[in-house]
């Protein structure tokens, strides 16, 4: 499993709602309320035979009211 970090900037008064959609998923490992450009950011295991864009599109930007993310890869440095 690879841990991957996901942004989400959510139309204007639907963070909430983007959240509760995504706890319905079960596909959150944290999932927090943020400040600054972003409205939420989502910590998340994905398969590692998976593709990570297909992942994110199938099980995450299906949500309404997502308007923009941005994906953090993450690599075994140590």
């Amino acid at each position: 499993m690879r841990p991957v970090f996901v942004n989400i900037r959510c139309k204007p008064g639907r963070s909430y709602h983007v959240a509760e959609e995504i706890a319905l998923r079960e596909i959150h490992s944290e999932l927090y309320s943020t400040s600054g450009p972003f409205d939420l950011l989502l910590k998340l295991y994905i398969p590692d035979d998976a593709d990570v864009g297909k992942y994110i599109n199938e099980n995450l930007l299906e949500i309404p009211d997502i308007e923009r993310t941005e994906t953090t890869l993450t690599f075994k440095a140590f």
